[in-house]
């Protein structure tokens, strides 16, 4: 051991046991951050160290696979000179800025999401204009660079009183000493990288203690080599007929009939009454979840607007988001489909000519935008919705629509922009774009549907000064924002003569967090949604609700006939104890049904629950598994993912 620390092989095993300390370090921060949601189980806990050992180990191997390899092959002659010195202070300054990087990264990605670095990390790195400006505008990068400079500068000092540089420099090692020292560490970064996999980690039911047993980077470089999911490889099946049997039952309204007797086919026609052709204008607000309502227990009254509204509209008040990104819930509430594992369909390459809320409308002569106050080029959003059909509006960057795209794009001027921060243009900027193009839309006496996606309630929480009265920088006062801006859109459509003919869908995309004791959180999956200026009395619908239903029961008030190949459904033409709630992550997928969870994931498992409270949920596994609950779970699941796949969800 000794020989390790003195011998030409110290900085590496310096480096290795440093990653190794300040990775658990990271991991108690962690334990501690999040006791409330801590499984209190001390084997668990032990064995979660331990697995986090390995997977330390087995990333600051992989790390300095490299140095190990340089340091076995570069002749003894060379030892010490200027060329040596220069390759290896030049890749350990690369190497300390990629580990202080992503163990600093990983509180903040830690408070926002309750788990390591996923394919939300990697998806992230795609777009670097948003996640760059974001970080600088919610944590400043020049403090970054100087907090990494200042920890690499203080790591050199450390090991170069420790004698850790001399010792390296040194020792003119013969090659058989130098093969038995970087042979083992090759050994490990080889073996343990092929052995071990993040799922070794998941053991058991609290997401927290599955967590902490995980190393960042080497949950960064899972995600990114298994950004998508294949469910027949991955997911507990059924046989095909069986599938299609259970959903086309479950599938199918009293007002519907399935148009072909095909078995694997979901197509249906649905008979309306007294049909009405409104203008529609769909707004998907950024992280607003339920609980920032007072309907729910808020007592900080920031929504004043959106409950005023909730009293004078259809409201949704136990209806559930499908996933915790805007691309899930864009596909919610275009696609109407359960959340399929992996990427959002909206992410997907052959996303395009879907049969979606755009064909609908499109058949009804409705003109679709969607109006985005950022660039949609992110999070490939522009080629989904142009893919569909929809016009677009955003802030372009010079990212062009692919050839294929045919439908129009308008950049949002300089000029009718006030404020804009990482994400894009102020909720208050994005509504008089609404405006404009409803006002250009009803000119032509055209009706028109809208997706407008807002961005104010989402870090780094930065709005127009002087219209609120909290401070910038802060979720409350972002949620109060987005609030405000809200009131004054509805107040400035009033004033227009289209408004009378029109119906504002206003809903979240997904809650503000999912972090949580559970691998899927329920409660934080609890959005809010209205539908508002329909010519017919308030109501409330208390009736558990899917998110991939609110738009199929928007056109059974508006009396629609329509066909529709979607998973959808009208909560008015449900039965009672129909209702079901689709809920997913990028992994684990379930139904929620009545009081009880069922829950399916990436290694074949099925689990139950039964949920308990209300807004602050509790579940405990069932023993003995409702196997119609499960058959049904597995069939949405399995039908929707190989109907994606095999091409089956597009328009013929």
């Amino acid at each position: 051991m000794k020989k390790l620390i003195t011998g030409r092989f110290s900085t590496l095993f310096g480096v290795l046991g440093l990653y190794v300390l300040l990775s658990t370090i990271i991991r108690i921060v962690l334990l501690f951050w999040s006791v409330k949601d801590l499984d209190l189980n001390f084997i668990n806990i032990i064995r979660a160290f331990f697995t986090g050992f390995l997977f330390d180990v087995t990333m600051g191997s992989l790390f300095l696979s490299l140095y190990a390899f340089y340091l076995l092959i570069l002749p003894k002659r060379w030892i010490g000179s200027l060329f040596d010195k220069c390759f290896i202070y030049f890749y350990l300054i690369l190497i300390f800025i990629i580990i202080y990087f992503s163990l600093l990264a990983e509180i903040p990605f830690w408070d926002e999401f309750g788990v390591r670095f996923n394919f939300i990390a990697v998806d992230y790195l795609i777009y670097t204009y948003e996640v760059v400006e974001n970080i600088n505008q919610s944590y400043p990068l020049p403090v970054i660079g100087v907090v990494l400079v200042g920890l690499i500068i203080a790591t050199f000092v450390l090991f170069k009183r420790s004698n850790i540089f001399r010792n390296t420099f040194s020792e003119k090692s013969p090659f058989r000493n130098r093969f038995t020292h970087a042979v083992p560490v090759l050994a490990i970064a080889v073996i343990l990288g092929l052995v071990m996999k993040n799922k070794q980690a998941d053991f058991s039911n609290n997401l927290v203690v599955n967590e902490l047993g995980k190393n960042g980077a080497f949950s960064f470089v899972t995600a990114f080599k298994s950004n998508e999911l294949d469910y027949e490889t991955f997911y507990p099946k059924l046989p095909e007929k069986d599938a299609y049997s259970i959903v086309k039952s479950d599938l199918l309204q009293q007002n519907q009939k399935y148009t072909t007797t095909k078995y694997n086919d979901i197509s249906r026609i649905t008979t309306g009454n007294q049909e009405q052709r409104p203008n529609i204008i769909l707004i998907a607000i950024e992280s607003f979840s339920a609980d920032f309502l007072t309907e729910f227990g808020n007592k900080d009254h920031l929504t004043s607007n959106y409950d005023q509204l909730s009293n004078e509209s259809i409201f949704f008040t136990n209806l559930y988001a499908t996933g915790t990104r805007t691309v899930r819930g864009m596909e919610a509430l275009t696609l109407f489909v359960p959340p399929t594992p992996g990427n959002s369909i909206v992410r997907r390459p052959n996303n395009q000519n879907l049969f979606s809320v755009s064909t609908i409308v499109k058949s009804k002569n409705y003109q679709p935008y969607f109006i985005y106050g950022g660039d949609g080029y992110f999070d490939n959003m522009n080629t989904f919705f142009g893919g569909q059909g929809f016009d677009i509006v955003d802030r372009d960057r010079g990212n062009p629509l692919s050839d294929d795209i045919k439908t129009q794009r308008f950049a949002i001027p300089d000029n009718e922009v006030k404020f804009e921060n990482a994400w894009g243009i102020c909720d208050e900027d994005l509504y008089k774009q609404s405006i404009k193009y409803a006002d250009k839309s009803a000119k032509a006496n055209k009706p028109f549907f809208q997706f407008v996606m807002t961005t104010s309630n989402h870090k780094p929480y930065t709005f127009p000064a002087g219209k609120i009265d909290l401070p910038q920088g802060d979720r409350n006062a972002a949620v109060k924002y987005t609030d405000y801006a809200l009131g004054k859109f509805i107040a400035d459509a009033k004033t227009k003569p289209w408004f009378k003919n029109t119906v504002f869908v206003i809903v979240a995309d997904h809650c503000a967090s999912s972090a949580g004791k559970w691998e899927i959180n329920i409660d934080r999956h609890h959005i809010p949604a209205i539908i508002y200026n329909l010519p017919q009395p308030p109501k409330r619908i208390d009736r558990l609700t899917s998110q991939i239903d609110l738009i199929p029961t928007l056109f059974g008030y508006l009396g629609w006939n329509y066909n529709t190949s979607l998973y959808g459904k009208d909560i008015n033409q449900m039965k009672a104890g129909d209702e079901r709630a689709f809920i997913g992550n990028y992994r684990t997928l379930g139904m929620l049904k009545g009081n009880i969870f069922t829950q399916i994931d990436d290694r074949k498992r099925l689990k139950q629950f039964n949920v308990s409270g209300n807004e602050k949920q509790t579940l405990s596994e069932l023993k003995t598994k409702d196997q119609g609950l499960a058959a049904k779970t597995i069939s949405y699941y399995q039908t929707a993912s190989v109907r994606f796949k095999n091409g089956k969800m597009k328009v013929r």
